[in-house]
C-alpha cells in the first residue's frame, strides 16, 4: 500500500477543460485535482460531467478559501461543506494554501502570513481545528509571496514550524520555491532540501510570468520552464518519486500540449524508483 494518497502524474481540472479533455484515460493522467469551492453543490450538466470525471480518475482537492492565516474566525460552514464534498466524491486528499485570503470580507488574493512565532501557533491551531472537523489530515502548500510583513523568522523556518506544530502534511510546490527564490534572493535547492519531504503528499508544478530579471509572478498561465523542471528533478533526488500534478489556470492550451508537459513529468519520474517508505507492511 502506498503512503501517498495518489500516485503518478496528475492534472488540475478546470471547467473550461471538461469537454476537450474528456477523452483522456488513465494512461494519459493518473489523477486529477479541483478546488472544492468551485464544485460544491454544483448540479445539472456541469455536475454530471464532473461526476463522470470522478468515476474515471482518482481526485484530490486543493482549496482556495480556507484562509488559514486570517484574523477572521474560521468558516466552519465551509469546512463542513468540504467534508461532505470529500465524502461524496471519494476525494483522496485535501490541501490548502499556507496563507490567507479574507478578513472582514474576501480579499481575492493570497496574502502572506507574517513569519512570526505568534503566527506559527495561531495558524497551527487553526489547522488542527480543521483536521479535527474533517477527521483527516490535510496538507498545506508552500506559497508564492511578494512581501513579508512583520517578518521575524525565515520563510523555511516558518513553514517547517507550522507543519510540525500542527502535525499536518505538505503540498510541495516547486514552482513557488523557484518564484520566491528569484523574488527574495535565496538558493531554491537549499530551500527544497530543508523542507520535510517525508510529509509531502504530492507535488505541484506550474508556469509563471517573468516580469523582470529579479521578479517572477506566479500565474499558472504558461508552460513550465527548465529551472522548475530541474528543481522537480532535485525533489525526486532528495525525497524519492513523489506524485506530481501540473497546474494550468488560464491560457489553457490544447490537450496535446498539456500532455507533452505531463510526459515530461513522467520522463523525470521514470529515472527514480519509488521511496522505500511508500510500501507499508
Amino acid at each position: 500500500m502506498s503512503r501517498f494518497p495518489v500516485n503518478g502524474v496528475g492534472l488540475g481540472l478546470r471547467r473550461s477543460m471538461l469537454d476537450d479533455f474528456a477523452h483522456l484515460t488513465s494512461d494519459d493522467v493518473n489523477f486529477m485535482e479541483v478546488a472544492p469551492e468551485n464544485w460544491v453543490n454544483v448540479g445539472g450538466r456541469l455536475g454530471k460531467k464532473f461526476r463522470e470525471y470522478t468515476e474515471k480518475f482518482p481526485f484530490v482537492c486543493h482549496g482556495l478559501s480556507l484562509s488559514i492565516g486570517s484574523p477572521a474566525p474560521l468558516d466552519m460552514s465551509l469546512v463542513k461543506d468540504i467534508k461532505a464534498f470529500l465524502a461524496e466524491y471519494k476525494i483522496h486528499a485535501y490541501t490548502e494554501h499556507l496563507s490567507y485570503c479574507s478578513d472582514a470580507g474576501h480579499l481575492y488574493d493570497l496574502v502572506p502570513i507574517p513569519f512570526t512565532e505568534e503566527a506559527v501557533k495561531y495558524t497551527a491551531d487553526r489547522i488542527r481545528q480543521v483536521q479535527d472537523c474533517l477527521e483527516q489530515r490535510i496538507a498545506m502548500e508552500n506559497v508564492s509571496y511578494y512581501c513579508a510583513p512583520h517578518q521575524e523568522m525565515a520563510e523555511i523556518d516558518f513553514i517547517n514550524a507550522v507543519i510540525q506544530e500542527a502535525d499536518c502534511d505538505l503540498l510541495l510546490d516547486v514552482n513557488n520555491i523557484y518564484v520566491n527564490s528569484i523574488n527574495h534572493g535565496y538558493d531554491p535547492k537549499a530551500f527544497l532540501q530543508a523542507l520535510p519531504g517525508d510529509r509531502a503528499v504530492y507535488v505541484h508544478v506550474a508556469g509563471h510570468f517573468e516580469e523582470a530579471e529579479d521578479l517572477r509572478v506566479d500565474t499558472h498561465g504558461a508552460p513550465v520552464v527548465d529551472p522548475v523542471w530541474e528543481l522537480l528533478d532535485c525533489a525526486y533526488q532528495q525525497f524519492g518519486r513523489i506524485p506530481t500534478l501540473l497546474e494550468r489556470d488560464f491560457n489553457i492550451p490544447s490537450p496535446e500540449e498539456l500532455l507533452g508537459e505531463l510526459n515530461t513529468i513522467k520522463r523525470i519520474q521514470h529515472q527514480y524508483t519509488p521511496q522505500k517508505e511508500e510500501v507499508l507492511v
